[in-house]
């Protein structure tokens, strides 16, 4: 590793939760300000028919390249990494919001963050439920939601689950879904949260949070102690609007979706800003409050560009 990014002087300062959209220039080595970088693929049809999108929030590659979608319609749709409609399935319940985190894990099983009935859904790779974490009911003591926002498995299979409203916290679970810990609560200082929004864990269970309304990410072991945390608010590289997801390469770097400024950014996985992707817009290259991305096999990028209703695949 290069250096371990210290806390962020700004951390005390109060910073409003209110997403924005901000047009930002393309800042990546060779693209010019003026012109957007074209995305090697676009793809998406807005509708609710079967291989449609409406506004599209979350995704997730498997071991295969299949894309895992939810979107508004409640509803989990497989694609190929081209966008061609496979299969999919509605989750038991209907909310007009819909699941807010997709995660494949290492077994091929499907964990789907269902925010508003306050649970953790996992499926197998066809749409069959297994079981779930939480009883669907809301509240603040350990084992139950406020709002699940993501879930991620470590090497031993204990589920970690992030959550925002009262709790804003991440909540451990054994494999077979028995309460562990916690760690985090509500705030500015390090090693708190405003919203996580999403998580990704390397090889070394070292887990990646979108500390979303502080605008920042912060890095933790598997006990929750905070080992590094990078990001202020802003447009310029290194700085961040809202990271409402992030994800992993195979090249060993954090891609991170910011909803915020309409773009993509990534990093070194000590925080050092490296290169930056999009705008705001609804051209090709240009994106519409993205809310989430996924990295498939080949190191490409599939950003869900939700208010566009489609996805643009790119390499970084």
């Amino acid at each position: 590793m290069k250096r371990r990014s210290g806390p962020d002087r700004g951390w005390g300062l109060r910073l409003s939760c209110v997403a924005i959209a901000c047009a930002v220039a393309c800042v990546a080595a060779g693209c010019d300000a003026d012109e957007a970088p074209a995305p090697d693929l676009v793809w998406g049809v807005h509708g609710r028919n079967p291989g449609h999108l409406q506004k599209p929030r979350v995704a997730a590659f498997d071991a295969e390249d299949h894309l895992y979608v939810a979107d508004l319609t409640d509803r989990i749709q497989v694609f190929d990494r081209d966008g061609k409609y496979l299969r999919g399935w509605h989750t038991p319940d209907f909310n007009v919001d819909g699941p807010s985190g997709l995660t494949v894990d290492r077994y091929g099983r499907l964990l789907v963050a269902d925010t508003h009935f306050y649970r953790i859904l996992v499926y197998d790779a066809e749409g069959k439920l297994l079981f779930q974490i939480g009883d669907g009911v809301q509240g603040t003591e350990p084992g139950r939601f406020g709002y699940p926002t993501d879930v991620v498995i470590d090497r031993a299979g204990n589920f970690y689950v992030s959550e925002y409203g009262e709790n804003d916290r991440i909540q451990v679970f054994s494999p077979e879904g028995k309460w562990l810990r916690q760690w985090g609560g509500h705030g500015y200082e390090p090693g708190e949260f405003l919203r996580p929004r999403a998580m990704a864990i390397d090889e070394a269970d070292r887990i990646y949070v979108a500390d979303s309304c502080n605008h920042r990410i912060q890095v933790f072991d598997v006990e929750g102690n905070l080992l590094r945390a990078w990001g202020t608010r802003g447009a310029g590289p290194g700085q961040m609007s809202y990271p409402y997801d992030l994800s992993l390469t195979p090249d060993g770097n954090l891609i991170v979706c910011e909803y915020g400024n309409s773009r993509v950014q990534k990093f070194t996985r000590e925080g050092e800003p490296l290169a930056i992707w999009g705008r705001a817009g609804r051209g090709h290259g240009e994106l519409n409050n993205p809310w989430a991305l996924a990295v498939d096999s080949q190191g490409e990028v599939s950003v869900i560009d939700s208010n566009n209703h489609r996805v643009q695949r790119f390499r970084m």
